[in-house]
């Protein structure tokens, strides 16, 4: 059961060639199946910081489950009933929370969000990874919930100006909804130590090698340090310059006022 220890720790593939640098590489590395159950990764941040776009790069060519979410709110241009999001009714959406469906669910500017229970525990038992790319405030139901059983990764914008500007170019939302998620954003980001990494979204390629990094972290540190290749402690070296206690207070105010 996801709230229950994991029995065993998966194994990780050892990669024929010892290139960190090189995307096709860092997949390569990635796309092996453990042989027992997967990591449970939540990644998270403020809505227009990339997250969507960031994701798909990093998942690409992995055999990783991604949960689709449920969500009351309307589709946005080019989103997919089933591929982006489950788009349900109120009523729907209620009473699966009340039947316990959900891993985690909240509510985001009058619009419900939630991740059910069932694909996701099946996936982690068939030793799949499970990626889940949920609001901050479900984020933390799910922190609650299974503690360091799963990974935390909030995604950060360089600057809040930087956010905004993306916020507006996306044309989807009134100036009104922009202010709401955006006095949101000030407060996620300054609780951003509650989350295990922190990648800032300034350089896509970056961000992306730095996700499979953390990845490649999280399954080395099942095993033994004995049993690293040379791609884990690499990895694991890049990992601890996301690790969110790199952050200090001032760094965060950094964000939020510039």
């Amino acid at each position: 059961m996801i709230a229950g220890p994991t029995d065993s720790a998966p194994k990780v593939p050892e990669p024929q060639e010892q290139e960190l640098n090189s995307p096709e590489s860092d997949v390569q590395a990635l796309a092996g199946s453990p042989a027992e159950r997967g990591l449970l990764i939540v990644m998270t941040g403020a809505s227009g910081v990339g997250k969507g776009t960031l994701r798909e790069r990093w998942l690409a060519g992995q055999d990783v489950f991604y949960s689709t979410s449920w969500t009351t709110r309307e589709p946005r241009p080019g989103e997919v009933n089933g591929r982006d999001y489950v788009f349900v009714s109120s009523a729907e959406f209620l009473e699966k929370a009340q039947a316990g469906g959900f891993l985690e669910h909240a509510q985001f500017v009058g619009h419900h969000y939630g991740t059910p229970v069932e694909p996701i525990e099946a996936a982690l038992a068939r030793g799949q990874d499970v990626v889940l790319e949920i609001e901050v405030e479900g984020a933390m139901q799910v922190k609650s919930r299974v503690g360091d059983q799963a990974t935390l990764i909030f995604i950060m914008p360089p600057t809040l100006t930087e956010l905004r500007r993306r916020l507006t170019g996306r044309a989807t939302e009134t100036p009104e909804r922009i202010e709401r998620r955006l006095t949101r954003a000030r407060d996620e980001i300054r609780e951003a130590h509650a989350f295990r990494y922190v990648i800032v979204n300034d350089d896509l390629d970056r961000a992306v090698h730095e996700l499979r990094a953390v990845q490649r972290t999280e399954r080395a540190r099942q095993k033994p340090q004995s049993e690293w290749s040379a791609a884990d402690h690499a990895a694991a070296e890049l990992a601890q310059t996301v690790r969110s206690s790199a952050l200090t207070p001032a760094d965060l105010e950094r964000v939020v006022n510039s």
